[in-house]
């Protein structure tokens, strides 16, 4: 009878064990467990640690809370300008209810990325190219919102979603790269003519001021005979000033003319006459 007892008690204690090792569940720090009893789905989600479940009733489902990086295929489409690029981009996403996200969707994860491609095609046909290089900001937000918005239904967010490359045809980088060296050649332009219309306002307010007082012409010139000889030169140019003509001109008429001497007339020799006597 003992012997009976102490089986039967071997047998229980066996049974709970294998019970026990059956219905034990640990559920990490960064996961949530889902209950399904008999395919029902219980609304008491199992936090972190140690729980226990009903062995061949009910089901424990974990779900990873931690923010998700998952790349997007380069998409390949055409501008509103009419461009053909190739676009990829980054998507990082965490599920905040992780009842919905066994409930509602039965992958959340292919759902999400399928969601991205799809944005990202409508992204592209919406900008224009200026706004893919430059203005990827704005179109991040763009992209982040179409994707944000059915995925909440899902039990999942939507942290960020970035823009990570844009690939142009080599004929269109030829083209940017002509582009942006005549846009370069013509500020070039500008810049030099606007520096030669402020020279020549200088210069012409300097002639002004020489003109009207001519010492500073030749204290000019001395400075720049004096600028040229430090160079050491074998060749000295020396410019002569025209003013400095002008103003031996007005000398030499300003002198008094001297009158010319009248010279006596010479009277020419008579042929045939004679000195002598007869």
């Amino acid at each position: 009878m003992v012997e009976e007892l102490v089986a039967a008690g071997l047998t229980l204690g066996s049974v709970g064990v294998v019970y026990v090792m059956a219905a034990a569940r640990v559920v990490k720090q960064y996961e949530r467990g889902v209950v399904l009893r008999l395919g029902k789905l219980q609304r008491s989600v199992r936090g972190p640690g140690f729980t226990m479940i009903v062995p061949f009733v009910d089901r424990l489902r974990k779900v990873n809370m931690q923010i998700v990086t998952m790349p997007v295929p380069a998409q390949d489409g055409i501008t509103r300008d009419n461009v053909t690029v190739r676009v990829d981009a980054v998507i990082y996403f965490k599920v905040v209810d992780a009842a919905e996200a066994v409930v509602q969707v039965e992958d959340y994860r292919f759902a999400v990325s399928q969601m991205a491609q799809t944005s990202l095609r409508s992204i592209i046909g919406k900008s224009d190219l200026d706004d893919l290089l430059s203005n990827r900001e704005k179109l991040n937000q763009g992209l982040e919102l179409m994707i944000d918005s059915p995925a909440i239904g899902w039990g999942v967010q939507i942290d960020r979603v970035e823009i990570k490359d844009v690939s142009l045809p080599e004929t269109m980088k030829r083209s940017m790269a002509r582009q942006a060296e005549a846009d370069r050649e013509r500020r070039a332009r500008v810049i030099n003519a606007d520096a030669e219309l402020q020279a020549s306002k200088k210069l012409a307010e300097a002639a002004h001021e020489m003109a009207e007082e001519p010492a500073a012409l030749q204290l000019r010139l001395l400075q720049t005979v004096v600028a040229v000889a430090a160079e050491k030169n074998s060749t000295l140019v020396l410019p002569f000033p025209v003013e400095l003509l002008r103003f031996l001109e007005r000398a030499q008429q300003n002198l008094p003319q001297q009158p010319q001497q009248q010279q006596p007339p010479q009277v020419p020799p008579v042929e045939g006459s004679t000195t002598g006597q007869d």
